[in-house]
């Protein structure tokens, strides 16, 4: 049954980061800076820390070859690999170091440059940009990353009791 939770969290981010996102952000900010807030990929990375690194992995591959079709990529597959590639390797993290909001939010800050690296490596190997590395980092990955750290801090509480009541089976209205 809790399971069903994170389809359904995911779902709903999945459908307002292709809709409803693009309107929240200041047209300002996006003709100085190209933001993409990947709220999906911030709870991977979460399942990855709290739940298991091969449950992140299955969640990415899922919902990132969903946005590769759906909504972003010129090929099928970078999103997909680089999300849950990302899931896998927060997971590794998980039960190695001590998990306080300071760790998960170094973990999600790596994970998303991750992310954003992979995917500009692997549009550069086949030439889908041409874009300088330092002006991606400044202009793009950068800002994205501060945007969804401010969404992974304000989601941090919810969604780790919604793991940790997962892992040891409690309902999630008990204290």
């Amino acid at each position: 049954m809790k399971r069903n939770w994170l389809w359904l969290i995911l779902t709903v981010l999945f459908i307002l980061e292709g809709t409803l996102l693009q309107w929240i952000i200041p047209s300002v900010w996006q003709s100085k800076v190209y933001v993409a807030p990947h709220f999906i990929l911030v709870i991977v990375l979460y399942i990855g820390l709290y739940v298991n690194r091969h449950t992140a992995l299955v969640y990415g591959l899922i919902f990132g070859i969903l946005q590769d079709i759906i909504y972003y990529s010129p090929m099928l597959g970078p999103i997909s690999f680089a999300m849950g590639l990302s899931g896998y390797l927060a997971g590794l993290t998980n039960r190695r170091l001590y998990s306080n909001i300071v760790v998960s939010m170094l973990v999600i800050a790596l994970g998303n440059l991750l992310f954003e690296s992979i995917i500009f490596g692997l549009y550069r190997l086949f030439q889908i940009t041409h874009l300088d590395l330092q002006w991606v980092f400044f202009h793009q990955m950068l800002p994205s990353m501060l945007i969804n750290l401010l969404f992974a801090l304000v989601v941090y509480v919810p969604v780790r009791r919604l793991f940790e009541s997962i892992q040891s089976g409690k309902p999630l209205t008990e204290e």
